[in-house]
């Protein structure tokens, strides 16, 4: 491995912290002013009725869920509909930590939320403002540039 490799790996794993640490902090924002949808078919729904409310579209999967073809072609369809209408997407591993930031129940016998897909909105009335957001949207342009039109991020357990 050369010098070159092994400073810019150091800057890679950097930026990506701090991109998951942004969007974790955007999602507990838009909870907070109600600006989440959750759900891959509520999502779907919201951004068909309002598509320009959508910013960011997070699909999020676990490797048990590779195999889930219904999901992947519900995500293929998600991808298409939000590179159509210039709504950011980013691909996430980690749904436990999905619920953990989004503060799911761990009651046993209530149905768990499905995290698979989460839209973050802004409303025209009330538009939401934070700096995760500008953060999480230039990550996803970088990505763009780059010729990786849906970024992935690994969120890490804490």
């Amino acid at each position: 491995m050369t010098l070159e490799e092994v400073v810019g790996c150091n800057i890679t794993d950097t930026k990506m912290d701090t991109v998951s640490q942004a969007l974790e902090e955007l999602l507990v924002a838009a909870q907070r002013q109600d600006c989440l949808t959750v759900g891959v078919y509520e999502s779907a729904k919201l951004m068909n009725v309002d598509p320009d409310c959508a910013v960011l579209c997070v699909l999020a999967t676990d490797e048990e869920d590779q195999d889930d073809i219904a999901l992947q072609i519900h995500f293929t369809l998600l991808q298409a509909f939000c590179c159509d209408n210039d709504i950011n997407i980013l691909r996430v591993s980690g749904l436990r930590r999905l619920a953990q930031v989004l503060g799911e129940p761990t009651v046993d016998n209530s149905e768990p939320r499905d995290f698979h897909c989460i839209l973050v909105t802004n409303p025209q009335c009330q538009p939401l403002k934070c700096q995760a957001l500008k953060d999480v949207g230039n990550y996803c342009e970088e990505s763009r540039c780059k010729n990786q039109w849906i970024p992935y991020l690994s969120l890490q357990e804490r």
